[in-house]
């Protein structure tokens, strides 16, 4: 009497003879997944050919086989970043920008940065949120509207990877355009002290820390600026700003904290395609061209690609120089103006 029964594929059999006696019907299907290897397993079993264990071993090699393939050809399309402030310093509209009379800028030393949302374009007539949205941050209505929920950002420093996603979700297309929004940047910046306190003469430089909220609207419940931490739990709009420091004189040291407020509209957003794809006043949607050309995508990449994302901080913190010789003194009543990024070059790897 012949024995009847269904193996789902026919890569199967090719590694398995069938029992003496046993009529084989093929099906059409794949053997890519684990189910269907136990699948195969438990028909197999049926068959009686389970008498003979080694014949199961070529199979269970395959299957390992085919997932490591699988795992090899899964590039990523990474993004790192980097903090130049020898790079260009620009304007709102992509020109070359110098520092307005009465202003004061420096170049900060940038710890970390984090980003709100990413989106690729593949010409300039392509309007703001109709490219690929590759990234959006959580975002919360904790604090009344919507904004930015900072506790759920994810940050990276110079010449890290701020974002990565698999090739295989990025549609194929050949991109001239990246559009990054940027939330929050951590850096460090001098400033002076010229003041007497309690008899003590303090006339000198320091450096501190900066933590800049450029996104356009972030929630925040208490985050910490370097080793000293400020509560807000509200919404703060794009310009805010937390700063610590540690002053020493006279052999006394003293933590300093304290926080303030650009004005509205003041932070510096490059975007040279603002005549055909404008971004929303108070954004901080950066646009650059990739270079040295397009970022091609094919569908067919086994590797990753590599997108370094060179940010300009040249002169990019600002403030109104009341004292008139270029350095930072808040004492004097010198308020922050800008924390703008001066621009941004993609640069495929």
């Amino acid at each position: 009497m012949q024995v009847a029964f269904k193996i789902p594929c026919a890569h199967c059999v090719s590694l398995v003879r069938p029992a003496r006696g046993a009529l084989v019907e093929l099906k059409n299907c794949s053997i890519e997944t684990l189910s269907n290897f136990y699948l195969c397993l438990s028909l197999l079993k049926q068959s009686y050919i389970m008498r003979n264990r080694w014949t199961l071993l070529p199979l269970l090699l395959s299957v390992a086989a085919c997932k490591k393939d699988k795992q090899a050809v899964s590039g990523q399309l990474i993004f790192k970043f980097k903090f130049d402030s020898t790079q260009a310093r620009l304007n709102n509209i992509g020109q070359p920008s110098t520092i307005p009379a009465g202003h004061g800028a420096q170049s900060p030393v940038f710890n970390n940065m984090s980003v709100h949302y990413i989106e690729l374009t593949t010409g300039p007539l392509v309007a703001l949120g109709q490219g690929t949205v590759l990234y959006k941050a959580p975002e919360t209505t904790a604090g009344g509207s919507t904004a930015i929920d900072f506790e759920k950002s994810t940050f990276a420093g110079n010449n890290e990877t701020f974002f990565s996603v698999p090739l295989k979700d990025v549609p194929a297309a050949e991109y001239e355009w990246i559009r990054v929004s940027l939330a929050y940047q951590n850096a460090d910046v001098k400033f002076k002290v010229d003041t007497t306190v309690l008899g003590v003469t303090i006339n000198q430089e320091f450096v501190g820390t900066l933590a800049g909220f450029i996104g356009f609207n972030t929630y925040l419940k208490t985050f910490k600026v370097k080793n000293q931490s400020l509560t807000v739990n509200g919404n703060r709009k794009q310009g805010y700003w937390g700063f610590e420091t540690v002053l020493s004189a006279a052999g006394y040291t003293y933590p300093f904290i304290t926080s303030g407020q650009a004005p509205e509209g003041a932070t510096t957003v490059v975007n040279p395609l603002f005549a055909t794809s404008p971004i929303p006043q108070g954004s901080c949607v950066v646009t650059g061209a990739f270079v040295p050309g397009k970022l091609v995508i094919t569908g067919n990449e086994t590797g990753d690609i590599i997108v370094e994302v060179s940010f300009s901080t040249n002169k990019s913190f600002e403030w109104e120089d009341v004292v008139a010789d270029g350095k930072w003194e808040p004492s004097k009543g010198e308020q922050v103006t800008d924390m703008g990024i001066r621009g941004m070059i993609p640069t495929v790897k």
